[in-house]
């Protein structure tokens, strides 16, 4: 086995690895469909090659999450060090300015006024110290939240107060027409 071998051999694991997270959460997510959310996986954003693992509409009808799901060392624990994310000694701040960026540029490109975008990273794997993290990122006025799954459903179903079923599907279509799957 080469050297090239090896190297593409790691990245196919990894994917494997990071895709078996991502069902994990839209396992979890599914439960929220139930209760008025909109769940949308593995969309595009437009003039991008990023993927958003995922996009919820809230039954509100004014917010959507832009979901990232991570699959981080199980025995590493995440937190925050010096205000940035870490796994054990690994900085992985990046990952959360990723998802700002795509909460940020989603905003954008659905260009709704007066709905909210929450970025959201979901980390299975590592334990998060207190199960939840909120991290800053620049270009971002709000947190980012860094949750382990068993905080997933527990925190979005708290999230809206008023449930708006027009608002939500209007909203829904609107995702849809603008954030195509991805390929």
């Amino acid at each position: 086995m080469t050297a090239h071998t090896r190297a593409a051999d790691a990245v196919a694991a990894r994917r494997d690895v990071g895709a078996q997270a991502e069902v994990h959460t839209a396992a979890l997510l599914a439960q929220l469909g139930s209760r008025g959310w909109y769940i949308r996986h593995d969309l595009a954003l437009p003039r991008s090659r990023a993927n958003l693992d995922h996009v919820l509409v809230s039954p509100c009808g004014g917010a959507v999450v832009v979901l990232d799901t991570k699959r981080w060392h199980a025995r590493r624990a995440t937190q925050l060090v010096g205000g940035r994310v870490h796994c054990g000694t690994e900085d992985r701040h990046g990952q959360v300015e990723a998802v700002a960026g795509y909460a940020r540029r989603t905003g954008r490109a659905l260009a709704v006024p007066g709905v909210v975008v929450w970025p959201l990273l979901v980390v299975h794997g590592s334990p998060i110290r207190g199960g939840r993290l909120e991290a800053r990122a620049s270009d971002w006025d709000g947190v980012v939240h860094v949750l382990g799954p068993d905080w997933l459903v527990p925190t979005l179903a708290a999230a809206p107060r008023q449930a708006d079923p027009r608002r939500a599907a209007a909203l829904a279509a609107r995702v849809d027409q603008v954030l195509r799957p991805y390929r």
